[in-house]
């Protein structure tokens, strides 16, 4: 599916991680790959972001929260997802299958809908050791989701920024995106 300028829309959802100020490396990279971009936040995501920049970036608010029933829908389905940072909470709660909020609502339903979803996490070391997050990796990969390679950070330490490769995610989804 693609827009009326044929370009095919990514919605990236953005967890709360240190690096996640920095998404309009990713919004970028995707739109000069031609796609059409929207940003979702999780709750706590949202006070990562400068979300003027990223609506300026986009054309599009960030969304963070359901829609009231009688509103239009704000933007058109995914034609994939990006997941970038992706947190060890929402990965596992995603993996969980608990849905509450409007990005988990979305993650949850995406692989049923046959919808490509690539994530990248931003984890430090000793969440990434926790048997609930590679059982949660396992889970996703289970229902077709592509994980990135990103190797986690020393905790209380920050960093891992420099090897945040924030593209990866559309380079995993490019193969699945243009067999559609």
């Amino acid at each position: 599916m693609s827009d009326q300028h044929g370009k095919p829309f990514l919605q990236i959802v953005v967890c709360a991680a240190g690096v996640a100020a920095d998404v309009g490396r990713l919004i970028t990279a995707a739109q000069e790959r031609q796609w059409d971009v929207g940003v979702i936040a999780t709750p706590q995501g949202l006070g990562f972001l400068d979300g003027e920049a990223v609506a300026a970036q986009t054309g599009r608010p960030i969304r963070s929260a359901w829609r009231s029933p009688g509103e239009p829908r704000p933007t058109r389905p995914a034609d994939a997802i990006a997941v970038a940072p992706a947190t060890f909470n929402t990965v596992n709660k995603w993996a969980a299958g608990i849905s509450d909020n409007l990005a988990l609502g979305i993650l949850c339903e995406a692989p049923a809908l046959g919808v490509p979803v690539a994530v990248l996490p931003y984890v430090n070391s000793a969440q990434a050791a926790h048997p609930a997050y590679c059982q949660s990796l396992e889970r996703l990969r289970e229902m077709g989701v592509l994980i990135g390679s990103y190797e986690p950070h020393r905790p209380k330490a920050g960093g891992g920024a420099d090897r945040y490769r924030w593209e990866e995610v559309l380079e995993l989804l490019a193969p699945g995106v243009s067999a559609r």
